[in-house]
């Protein structure tokens, strides 16, 4: 796989990027996602090298420190209530401004599935709920209800969309956790495709 069209450097010259700036256990996890997206983007008749390479760059601003990311959302003007959350929510929401920095990335359909990925959307593209059901099914994951999902994901990305958001929405529940409003919207969105045979 080549990310050329997208970047100006290989696949290689990327992975050595990404290298510096997360720990081996999330690299991992960032080419899982990334082979699960190009395999979902294949059943689903999408571009595979779009789809990989958002696959790969999704959390490539997890390890920033939370004053970078504080930053950001000053330096571009994003909503301040952004501020109220944190790195689950900004390594996505706030994280494609790092990586438009870095590596110059401008391809917009990449940028919001990669925005997206943890938190989803009332409004999908394929290439969002890829990232969205790649990131939790990938060969790396391993937790109950996962290969429950991994067989939703190889019939519908609606459905594997809805099952993910319905789970993630329970576990935070039962966590006594705050819910981001946009991942509430998602649920609201897709919650009918669990209905479906």
């Amino acid at each position: 796989m080549t990310y050329e069209t997208y970047l100006a450097m290989t696949r290689e010259q990327l992975l050595e990027k990404i290298k510096e700036k997360v720990s081996q256990k999330r690299l991992r996890h960032m080419i899982g996602v990334e082979k699960a997206s190009i395999y979902l983007a294949e059943i689903n008749h999408y571009d595979t090298e779009k789809a990989g390479l958002a696959g790969l760059l999704h959390d490539y601003a997890k390890k920033l420190p939370d004053q970078a990311f504080l930053e950001l959302i000053d330096k571009y003007g994003l909503d301040p209530q952004l501020k109220k959350w944190g790195n689950n929510i900004w390594h996505g929401m706030v994280g494609i401004y790092k990586i438009q920095e870095d590596l110059g990335l401008q391809d917009q359909e990449i940028l919001h599935a990669i925005e997206i990925h943890t938190v989803g959307s009332h409004q999908m593209s394929t290439l969002d709920k890829i990232v969205y059901v790649a990131d939790y099914i990938e060969c790396n994951r391993d937790f109950p209800g996962v290969d429950k999902a991994r067989a939703i994901a190889e019939k519908s990305l609606d459905r594997a969309v809805a099952y993910e958001t319905a789970r993630t929405v329970a576990f935070l529940a039962s966590k006594g956790l705050k819910i981001y409003p946009q991942t509430l919207e998602t649920y609201n969105a897709y919650v009918d495709f669990l209905r479906e045979d």
